[in-house]
């Protein structure tokens, strides 16, 4: 597919309305383990976790064989086999909370191909905007990336050492019961987090993969407890090497002179698999 083809894409946009109810906020608190009261009418949502809301409806016989929806809907019809969660940035204007009923509109923004050490890939950045009556809430820009499909004997990188300063830190173990349940609560079909034949054998991963939205909500999560009374303004983070089930990794924070927390992901061996910033209001 030629550069053209796919940049007609560019500017698409898509838009759904929901009710923000309690029940993904009462689940998702009890698959981390937060022990928090259950959720009341006007509660605001912890930041990220409007990831539970305005999931993705296409109906199982249009899956994609990674399990996501087919391409050529809303996101590109981009060739290369394997989808990953780049990163983001997001700002974080007032609460959305629960009983509200908002809407999330996204746009294309931009779509890049590039080559990179590894191959070809291909980067989308699509803008979404979460309103209450019109007034917006939440603005977020979501990289999603395409590689090419694994090369027989092909090693990753190893990354680069995560920092060790941490003014915080907390031990995760990432289990396939832990992964099913993200996936659940997020409608996510994408097979590497639950499909081990397929991530193994057709993407050529040596395990189930750790969300990347998990990884930041986790990240978030712990600078935000680590500071109550303070609510975070933006947060910025970039996915850098996979985190796999079986093994505990380390979400890590370290508090700024300017009072922003740097937060990172190690992983087991304490390699860098994603890092971010926060700033509070």
């Amino acid at each position: 597919m030629n550069d053209e083809s796919l940049t007609a894409w560019i500017g698409r946009t898509e838009s759904r309305t929901e009710y923000i109810g309690e029940s993904p906020v009462a689940t998702l608190s009890v698959t981390l383990d937060r022990g928090d009261p259950a959720p009341q009418s006007g509660d605001p949502i912890p930041p990220l976790w409007h990831w539970l809301y305005f999931l993705p409806r296409s109906p199982l016989s249009e899956s994609g064989p990674d399990g996501h929806a087919a391409r050529g809907g809303f996101l590109p019809p981009v060739p290369l086999p394997r989808r990953m969660w780049g990163g983001g940035r997001l700002q974080f204007l007032d609460a959305l909370r629960i009983g509200d009923t908002a809407t999330r509109t996204s746009r294309i923004v931009d779509v890049t191909k590039k080559a990179g050490r590894s191959g070809p890939l291909v980067f989308v950045l699509v803008r979404h905007e979460v309103a209450r009556g019109g007034r917006p809430l939440i603005v977020e820009e979501h990289d999603i990336v395409y590689r090419e499909a694994a090369k027989s004997g092909e090693t990753a990188r190893p990354p680069k050492p995560a920092p060790t300063d941490s003014t915080w830190s907390k031990k995760i173990m990432p289990d396939p019961v832990l992964l099913f349940r993200y996936s659940a609560l997020t409608f996510n079909g994408h097979r590497i987090h639950y499909d081990y034949p397929y991530v193994t054998g057709v993407e050529g991963y040596p395990g189930l993969i750790v969300h990347g939205p998990l990884l930041g909500t986790l990240q978030i999560e712990l600078a935000r407890r680590s500071n109550p009374g303070k609510m975070p303004a933006t947060f910025e983070f970039r996915a850098l090497s996979p985190v796999f089930a079986g093994a505990a990794f380390t979400v890590g924070a370290r508090r700024e002179l300017d009072g922003a927390v740097t937060t990172w992901i190690a992983n087991p061996t304490g390699g860098l698999a994603q890092q971010g910033k926060i700033t509070f209001k």
